[in-house]
């Protein structure tokens, strides 16, 4: 039986278009690197998924391919029609496992690899000097914006509860956020203001597929990062202001990308204060805020959701290690639940082959991601 300290976390909450969660708990964008050459599942990435998240509220779809020349790795993709049979078996499985399920849409930017792109150029808000990656135009970020709403109709039509707009860790739609990788002087860049555009044209153009297809019961998410390093990265301030941007559109939760959900902020607001408790405060209620961040263990969750910081907690690493992690908590076996890798029991937590490779090297269960391009060093000045 389960002990009812854990109770707050298996409350229901209900989003402002009328959909119910029914707990706290989120199961994090997991990246496996387990994708077959047109982003299908495979064998492999099936047993991984199998069960592995009964009982959490929410499933978040990992990094889903919006177009060809998105692809950093190996990931699911929703770029046409043959994707669908894979976003279906995804749907599938999340909802057999009685969770919510959204699809995290994403495009790779100047981090894509141009052996995996088709053909297609490797492109970005602002090209690089050495010919790495190049610089959209403005017509290219146009079409762009549609690439992600014909993925959220894609999604809609395979029966996913919604869709995650992927505005974090350094992938194409932060690139725009972000002074140090765009350096534009159009629509698209110029201003702070201006950098915002290519997100809130992702939400506005996602919007109308669901009034298009009259879907008010369908999901809109945003993830962010919320600092980057170096003289001209993103600071708190700046995300503060991407905050209250993405608020004047109608989405259903914001989602932080954090590797610690204690740390506190760099610059840009109190650095005396954790970034999870600054964003919270400052959305004050409009949206469910999603906190994520070396949270392992039952107690690591319970005491992460009584700060009041999170409405929910995203897990990621303790899903990895732990197939039944839910049950573990709901049946008072808390005690059982593993907070690092053992190779002893590698069965047991049924990796995908590149996740046991990460794991060997030591890289925190996933490869190195291979950065290509310069960052700082741009063709525009």
């Amino acid at each position: 039986m389960m002990n009812p300290k854990y109770a707050p976390l298996f409350e229901s909450y209900t989003l402002n278009n009328g959909v119910e969660i029914k707990n706290r708990l989120t199961v994090a964008p997991l990246t496996i690197y387990d994708s077959g050459p047109e982003g299908e599942m495979t064998e492999t990435g099936r047993r991984f998924w199998q069960d592995r998240f009964e009982g959490f509220g929410l499933f978040i779809m990992p990094f889903t391919n919006v177009h060809p020349s998105a692809v950093g790795f190996e990931s699911p993709q929703a770029i046409t029609e043959a994707d669908l049979p894979t976003l279906i078996e995804y749907a599938e499985i999340a909802h057999e496992q009685g969770a919510k399920a959204v699809v995290q849409l994403a495009h790779s930017g100047y981090r894509a690899d141009r052996a995996m792109t088709k053909g297609y150029d490797v492109i970005a808000p602002t090209g690089d000097l050495y010919g790495h990656f190049r610089t959209m135009s403005d017509a290219e970020v146009r079409e762009m914006i549609a690439c992600f709403a014909n993925a959220a109709e894609l999604v809609m039509r395979a029966g996913f509860d919604g869709v995650e707009i992927h505005g974090a860790n350094g992938w194409l739609i932060q690139q725009f956020v972000s002074a140090a990788s765009n350096l534009r002087d159009d629509h698209w860049g110029g201003t702070l203001e201006k950098r915002f555009n290519f997100s809130l044209g992702i939400v506005d153009a996602i919007d109308a597929v669901r009034r298009k297809h009259n879907r008010p019961d369908f999901i809109i998410g945003y993830r962010f990062s919320p600092e980057e390093p170096g003289e001209d990265g993103i600071t708190m301030k700046e995300t503060l202001a991407l905050v209250d941007a993405l608020l004047t559109r109608p989405l259903q939760y914001l989602h932080i990308s954090l590797w610690d959900f204690y740390k506190k902020a760099r610059r840009g607001a109190d650095s005396n204060l954790t970034r999870m408790q600054i964003v919270h405060d400052h959305i004050n209620g409009r949206v469910p805020f999603f906190g994520a961040g070396n949270l392992y263990t039952a107690d690591d969750m319970l005491e992460a959701y009584k700060t009041g910081w999170a409405e929910s907690v995203a897990i990621g690493k303790s899903v990895m290690l732990n197939p039944n992690l839910v049950e573990l908590i709901q049946a008072g076996r808390e005690s059982e639940i593993e907070t690092s890798f053992d190779w002893d029991k590698a069965d047991y937590y049924r990796y995908t082959p590149a996740m046991l490779q990460g794991t060997m090297a030591g890289t925190d269960f996933y490869p190195p991601l291979k950065q290509r391009g310069v960052r700082y060093k741009t063709n525009h000045y």
